[in-house]
């Protein structure tokens, strides 16, 4: 299975098995998982090009990535919060757990980049 396919099944598994606990915490924890999630796809996706083509520029992809996600995660906060109007502590809450375990699924995927 690719990494995408990990990063999205994981997430895709942790959402349900969060929603058929607890209903009422949805449609935070969606939204919640659909930024972090968006953004280490596209990330990835752009790694694993650069990776089989110039494996010495995968830190500047890296790089210019976390320059347009600090832009997209502050527009896409403030949109679910104010426009969509979201309830503020799940979304966080979820925002924040998936944003950490997705980035430390891209952490192990970079070491074993070969």
């Amino acid at each position: 299975m690719s990494r995408l396919a990990w990063m999205a099944g994981a997430s895709i598994a942790a959402w349900l098995i969060v929603t058929t606990v607890s209903p009422p915490l949805n449609p935070e924890v969606l939204f919640g998982m659909l930024g972090p999630l968006a953004a280490s796809l596209v990330t990835w996706g752009l790694v694993e090009r650069v990776h089989v083509v110039a494996p010495e520029r995968v830190m500047a992809v890296l790089m210019q990535a976390f320059a347009g996600k600090v832009l997209f995660f502050g527009a896409y906060v403030v949109v679910m919060l104010r426009v969509v109007g979201l309830r503020s502590m799940p979304f966080a809450t979820s925002f924040t757990a998936f944003f950490v375990g997705l980035y430390v699924m891209q952490a192990l995927f970079l070491r074993r980049l070969r």
